[in-house]
């Protein structure tokens, strides 16, 4: 006997995540939560957790929520996108001729909404097909690796497993470059063209590409390609990595330090686009807009823009539509006999 409501299938787009508040309180028990990942930092867990709590946590909240607090508009900029992102995507499969339900869902990694509570959610509505999307073009053992980590955790507590499909990344797709570089050309028609443009991916340890983390060599590919499209100049744009953390080398080469560098060298205009970001967030709006501008022109140099996230952009809307539909129409043609 087939069901009287037809089948859902559900797209989750995942991001990273984020405190509740910009308040020291809700900073730490973020940061708790994301630097405990033995997928973020890969020290030894009993000695991390010693360096974690006796120093980092004590220093670091009131820092960080200071920065918070300067991009914070009623919610985090990172929450705040998301959901739109996944409003504007809802849309999009409403208007698919499909023979089954599609919902589309926020959730997190670290904080709220927490993709374990998302999953249960879900589950208990009874839905068996999950699409899970993380919003991570490139992919890395810290970032979409730690989305399977999660998913794989909360299934070891379930009876009755769903069925989930992942998107790894889409960090050559042709329309997540092409919705890159038409970002730029419309920032550069206002602003017009830079002497440098700036690539800045966020970076990871140098010890987790050398185990095997591909990151950082699809971020240069990333890179190449959008530099392709534009067709500029190799002179003309750089790709660098930021938002290092800790004592230990990570990839290079470092924005700071370029942009240190090209400051010196008397470098006139530049703007920076950080293509690893889905969303604007504390490290495009605090750290690229604000602290490497003041970096840039502390060291002699001139005119400096930052070149915001895809965010909403309805072309970036086009590529999760993209990247996600195949998976809804393979788990549709797996249901065609509930309907």
């Amino acid at each position: 006997m087939k069901p009287s409501n037809p089948p859902e299938i559900a797209v989750v787009l995942v991001n990273l995540g984020t405190p509740d508040a910009p308040t020291e309180a809700a900073v730490r028990r973020y940061l708790k939560q994301f630097l405990s990942d033995p997928r973020v930092i890969e020290i030894p867990q009993f000695i991390w957790q010693i360096i974690l709590n006796l120093f980092v946590l004590r220093s670091r909240p009131k820092r960080v929520a200071h920065a918070y607090a300067s991009v914070w508009d009623g919610d985090s900029p990172l929450r705040k996108i998301t959901l739109a992102q996944v409003d504007l995507l809802q849309q999009r499969f409403d208007q698919q001729q499909l023979h089954c339900k599609v919902s589309v869902h926020a959730a997190m990694t670290y904080g709220k909404p927490a993709l374990t509570d998302v999953l249960s959610a879900l589950t208990a509505k009874k839905v068996e097909q999950i699409v899970m999307l993380p919003a991570y073009p490139q992919f890395s053992g810290s970032t979409t690796g730690a989305v399977f980590d999660v998913v794989a955790k909360w299934g070891l507590k379930q009876r009755n497993l769903p069925s989930i499909s992942f998107v790894k990344d889409y960090f050559a797709h042709p329309q997540y470059i092409q919705a890159l570089a038409e970002s730029v050309k419309r920032f550069q028609a206002q602003h017009g063209k830079p002497e440098k443009l700036l690539l800045s991916f966020h970076g990871i340890p140098e010890p987790y590409e050398q185990k095997g983390d591909p990151y950082a060599r699809r971020c240069r590919c990333t890179a190449a390609h959008l530099a392709q499209v534009l067709g500029l100049e190799r002179h003309e744009w750089e790709c660098s990595f930021q938002s290092r953390f800790g004592k230990q080398e990570w990839v290079k080469p470092y924005t700071d330090v370029t942009l240190t560098e090209w400051g010196k060298q008397g470098i006139k205009s530049v703007q920076v686009l950080s293509p690893a970001f889905s969303a604007d967030c504390l490290e495009t709006l605090e750290e690229l807009a604000v602290e490497n501008r003041q970096t840039f022109q502390s060291n002699g140099g001139g005119d400096y823009h930052y070149i915001p996230a895809l965010n909403v952009d309805a072309a970036h809307i086009d590529l999760f539509e993209s990247l996600a539909l195949p998976h809804v129409q393979a788990w549709q043609q797996n249901l065609q006999g509930w309907y």
